[in-house]
């Protein structure tokens, strides 16, 4: 039997999210010998301003989209905060590769297997903002996926904070001070927001960091 290429795609991602959750109460430092983030790399999102994961789940909007939704969460155990770092639907980038500020990534939820997304429907809970979601099937969606990583210096840090920019609305990843109730209650609204403040800036936190690619290999 022949596996196709997204089907062991597939199975990596299963793996590694169960052995990501196996982990989830081990300690969350490692000592690394290169400090930045990787293409492929598996990780949670820490928002600066309220201290929530960026978070996924089946769970669909009931406006908007009606896609899956998107939440900031508090719990940090939560196995589905989990998030890869992909190239973008315009590109290949290489796995292992270090990601530089500036660069176009997706970034796919691990346990649903859709993308970051966002597009021009209106945010659930704040007027002046854009909706952001999960689509796709399989890693596999649109454009509407790609994000920007704005960042200072020439690659992206683990331990830097980070905005995310929406390649077709120019907007900002972003925590708004918004919550929701049930059936989600208590987790904070996530949107494309026009301003940039400590709401729009991310670090990385648990996870698992692939090796960086060998300069000196072929």
């Amino acid at each position: 039997m022949v596996l196709s290429v997204k089907t062991v795609f597939y199975f990596f991602c299963k793996f590694v999210f169960m052995y990501l959750i196996f982990m989830d109460n081990a300690p969350t430092t490692r000592s690394l010998d290169y400090d930045y983030v990787t293409v492929g790399s598996v990780f949670k999102l820490l928002n600066k301003a309220h201290g929530v994961r960026l978070h996924s789940h089946e769970v669909k909007y009931g406006s908007g989209s009606g896609q899956q939704s998107v939440t900031g969460m508090q719990k940090k155990e939560d196995g589905n905060s989990y998030w890869q770092v992909k190239s973008p639907t315009d590109e290949v980038l290489k796995r292992g590769e270090p990601i530089k500020c500036g660069q176009k990534v997706r970034l796919t939820h691990v346990n649903t297997m859709s993308n970051l997304h966002s597009h021009h429907f209106r945010a659930p809970l704040s007027s002046s903002a854009l909706e952001v979601s999960c689509f796709g099937t399989d890693g596999e969606g649109d454009h509407l996926d790609d994000w920007i990583v704005e960042c200072s210096g020439s690659v992206w840090l683990r331990d830097q904070y980070v905005a995310f920019r929406h390649v077709e609305t120019e907007l900002y990843l972003t925590c708004s001070d918004q919550t929701f109730g049930h059936p989600i209650p208590g987790q904070h609204e996530i949107v494309s927001s026009n301003g940039l403040d400590n709401k729009g800036l991310w670090k990385t936190m648990e996870g698992v960091f692939i090796k960086p690619v060998d300069a000196g290999s072929a």
